[in-house]
């Protein structure tokens, strides 16, 4: 999988921003050996999903799927967190999951 950085267009606006989620996000945080692309991907989506984060939480959707997650596991995950985290935010995580299931033909 290619490394995953902030979109550049941001540098514009946010360059520091764009430069620490590459250098220390991208580039340190997610490649400590603590735990898997995949693990950290349920970790995100699930935070994501969790704290209502909907603009942020396709694109991580996507990493999950190229980290190895299924969407079977994913929709798992939100329908779980459904009880902790409240009905709409599981509700707008699965529908948006949809869509991206539906675009892969997953």
């Amino acid at each position: 999988m290619p490394k995953q950085s902030a979109p550049k267009e941001l540098a514009t606006i946010a360059p520091k921003l764009v430069e620490v989620t590459d250098n220390v996000l991208f580039g340190d945080i997610w490649e400590r050996p603590g735990l898997s692309p995949r693990d950290r991907s349920l970790v995100t989506v699930s935070v994501l999903a969790a704290l209502y984060r909907s603009e942020q939480l396709p694109y991580h959707l996507g990493v999950a799927l190229q980290n190895g997650l299924s969407v079977d596991e994913l929709s798992e995950a939100i329908t779980h967190l459904a009880f902790y985290a409240g009905w709409p935010n599981a509700m707008t995580a699965i529908n948006q999951l949809k869509k991206i299931a539906d675009e892969r033909g997953a």
